[in-house]
């Protein structure tokens, strides 16, 4: 699992089966310090996120896994959670706004 903040939604008239009324956002994978690690990408949304959240998210044959109701879905990364907080080392990290 990453963290990401996500960064807006990307709109699809037509999807694959299992997709239909899925969100696909746009989210930017972050480190521990939450800055950013490398470039944004396009995951499936399977709990309900939002612009600006933080969530974790997994990619590969877990992706595919992740989405309810589906037994495989086509996807390379999906949310799985929302963050509420972030400590590393006993210190609590704090996202920038």
């Amino acid at each position: 699992m990453q963290l990401a903040r996500v960064l807006g939604r990307v709109v699809a008239t037509t999807k694959a089966a299992g997709l239909e009324g899925r969100a696909l956002l746009v989210i930017q994978p972050l480190d521990e310090a939450l800055a950013p690690a490398g470039k944004s990408i396009v995951a499936a949304d399977a709990i309900g996120s939002g612009p600006g959240e933080i969530v974790f998210f997994v990619g590969g044959r877990e992706a595919s896994m992740a989405m309810p109701g589906e037994r495989f879905v086509p996807v390379d990364a999906a949310i799985v959670g929302h963050v509420e907080q972030v400590a590393v080392g006993g210190r609590r990290v704090e996202p920038e706004a």
